[in-house]
């Protein structure tokens, strides 16, 4: 038993247990807003705002880094070292640690700004730096998380990266040319039948023929919009070309290549 006294009283007096009693309690204590604020977000779920569920993302983002800096303090304080001459410090020492972190804190200010700005929202789909493409899936203060649209995996980009970033819609358009020779009214009626071909498709919701778009060199271009999905927007233009492809060759209608006339002289 003296033993056993021996030991707790050198524990004590290495501050060990109180260290893991203010950790524990730090995790707890975070669980439960943690757990208080993703109750609250599925509450709203029902909303479907990707605005407000950005939000929600930012708030647990902010809470994880105010809980460990709160937690680092704790367990300092405990340890004997005077929290508050630090915080006191941290006027002289700011630049120095400003210095080492402004990458962190560009991260931190372009967050804040695509917040602010409505940049984009968890559940868009945005094209970013040489038209990479994903889903937003989370907005923290340093970084982005984005499912990829063409490999499903996930891409976490540092927030001072995203400097430009379009936000993609559900309709995408392609051009189908169609030899001169072909008359408009034959074409127009081979392109009525794609079109209600192509809303058959899976993910379609509409489709609609938008008339001439260009006289080309060989080949009239005819432009057909489809909206789906945006994250599905290539798949269903694949699905859309391949469906445009068959009812072409039913009619025996080729498409057009480029070609080329030499003349040459005598």
């Amino acid at each position: 038993m003296n033993k056993f006294n021996i030991f707790w009283d050198e524990l004590m007096q290495n501050k060990l247990v109180e260290s893991c009693i203010v950790i524990v309690a730090s995790v707890i204590i975070y669980s439960i807003v943690h757990h208080f604020v993703v109750r609250s977000e599925r509450k709203t779920s029902h909303v479907k705002l990707g605005r407000g569920r950005t939000y929600f993302r930012l708030i647990l983002s902010a809470v994880r880094y105010v809980f460990i800096i709160l937690t680092i303090l704790a367990v300092l304080q405990v340890n004997g070292v005077d929290v508050s001459s630090i915080l006191a410090g941290l006027g002289l020492v700011g630049v120095i640690i400003g210095l080492a972190v402004q990458d962190a804190l560009k991260d931190i200010i372009r967050g804040i700004s695509i917040i602010s700005d409505h940049y984009f929202s968890v559940g868009d789909v945005i094209k970013f730096n040489n038209d990479q493409e994903g889903i937003v899936t989370e907005i923290g203060l340093r970084s982005t998380k984005l499912k990829s649209i063409t490999n499903g995996c996930t891409v976490t980009v540092a927030n001072r990266e995203i400097q430009q970033a379009e936000r993609c819609s559900n309709n995408t358009a392609f051009k189908l040319p169609l030899p001169y020779d072909l008359k408009l009214s034959k074409a127009e009626a081979i392109l009525s039948e794609i079109v209600d071909e192509i809303k058959q498709l899976e993910n379609v919701t509409d489709a609609s023929y938008l008339g001439v778009s260009e006289l080309g060199d060989s080949a009239i271009e005819y432009l057909i919009s489809v909206k789906t999905k945006a994250e599905l927007r290539r798949k269903t233009r694949r699905n859309s070309l391949r469906t445009a492809l068959a009812v072409l060759e039913k009619h025996h209608v080729s498409i057009p290549y480029p070609q080329l006339d030499v003349h040459r002289k005598n």
